[in-house]
């Protein structure tokens, strides 16, 4: 079997589009990858759409919580091997100094938290930024990281990144 890689995904309030990268990068992983996801300023709560969302790909979502980068930074938290930022906001802060000088990237995608409207206009927001992201995802867990070395890995994430993420 490959190497696991761990995944720490970012956003400002870890409430949608990481803890929606988090259960994608699980799932399509098929084992290579232990996501985690956190936030410069947790809100406290994952946001119900993205629940439907994730419950509707099998991913469990009793675990799902809002939670600070802080837990990720502590001398007893799992070292990453990749730090991905989702949102513009968290790309631009000062992040903690990660142990073992994870591989980052920024994957932005727009906030389906933001969009105000009935329940229905929500929905399709987020199914919409589910599938930016789902997309992104899948063409890094297709990556063959095991045969690239460190800086291709990084121009792949950046790629990756760059990528026009259409639904």
């Amino acid at each position: 079997m490959d190497k696991q890689y761990n995944i720490l995904v970012l956003c400002t309030g870890n409430s949608a589009r990481s803890i929606m990268a988090e259960a994608l990068l699980n799932t399509l992983g098929n084992g290579r990858f232990n996501a985690y996801s956190a936030g410069s300023h947790p809100n406290g709560r994952v946001n119900p759409f993205a629940i439907e969302l994730i419950k509707a790909i099998g991913y469990p979502t009793d675990s799902l919580r809002s939670k600070s980068w802080e837990e990720f930074a502590r001398p007893d938290a799992p070292q990453m091997d990749f730090i991905i930022t989702v949102c513009d906001n968290a790309a631009g802060e000062i992040c903690p100094v990660w142990p073992g000088q994870p591989i980052s990237a920024h994957w932005g995608f727009e906030d389906p938290a933001a969009v105000e409207g009935a329940d229905e206009e929500k929905r399709a927001a987020f199914k919409k930024i589910f599938h930016q992201i789902r997309n992104r995802v899948s063409i890094f867990a297709n990556l063959p990281l095991t045969n690239l070395d460190r800086l291709a890995i990084k121009r792949e994430m950046d790629q990756i990144g760059n990528t026009r993420a259409e639904a």
